[in-house]
């Protein structure tokens, strides 16, 4: 069976608890589905909003990278190789290659997955989960409307905002020179 039939078939398997995730899935992003999240915000958003069906989600990315950007989920912590990644460059979506975060805003949070103080303006949609003002916010890309992460206000100075991204979702492009 190709790997687009087989994430076809588990796709559609898991449209019927969608609604029972708590505002882990993402379809809504994608253009299928209502939007799970009360509130919206983007960030001055200047990424010009493409729309990939999902014929081109399958033929674009593995199954863990389907699973987060597509359907919300979470990669293992520990398991991605940027964790280590130290060098100067840029962190850009997989899905669009739009530019999410620099290197330099890059630090240790301790928690397993690559973390951000800050992110290039206008490249991520912020979208609060759950009921209330008290549920978690989810940051998305703002041009793809991929699933990234979750943004939290336990980070250090100067922004205070923890960017908890999934390493799987994202691709690193060192500075040339």
């Amino acid at each position: 069976m190709k790997r687009r039939t087989v994430f076809k078939v588990m796709a559609v398997s898991a449209l019927p608890t969608l609604g029972k995730l708590g505002g882990r899935g993402t379809l809504g992003a994608f253009g299928s589905l209502g939007a799970f999240s009360l509130s919206a915000r983007a960030h001055e958003a200047d990424a010009q909003r493409i729309y990939i069906n999902e014929e081109e989600w399958f033929d674009r990315l593995s199954y863990l990278q389907y699973s987060i950007l597509v359907m919300g989920e979470t990669e293992d912590p520990g398991s991605s190789e940027l964790l280590t990644e130290q060098r100067p460059g840029v962190y850009k979506c997989i899905g669009c290659d739009l530019d999410l975060f620099r290197s330099e805003w890059k630090f240790d949070s301790n928690t397993g997955w690559p973390s951000f103080w800050d992110a290039i303006p206008g490249h991520l949609e912020e979208i609060r989960v759950g009921l209330g003002l008290l549920g978690p916010v989810e940051y998305r890309c703002a041009r793809c409307g991929g699933h990234h992460g979750h943004v939290f206000n336990d980070g250090p100075q100067p922004t205070g905002r923890r960017y908890c991204s999934n390493g799987a979702v994202l691709v690193f492009t060192p500075d040339q020179g």
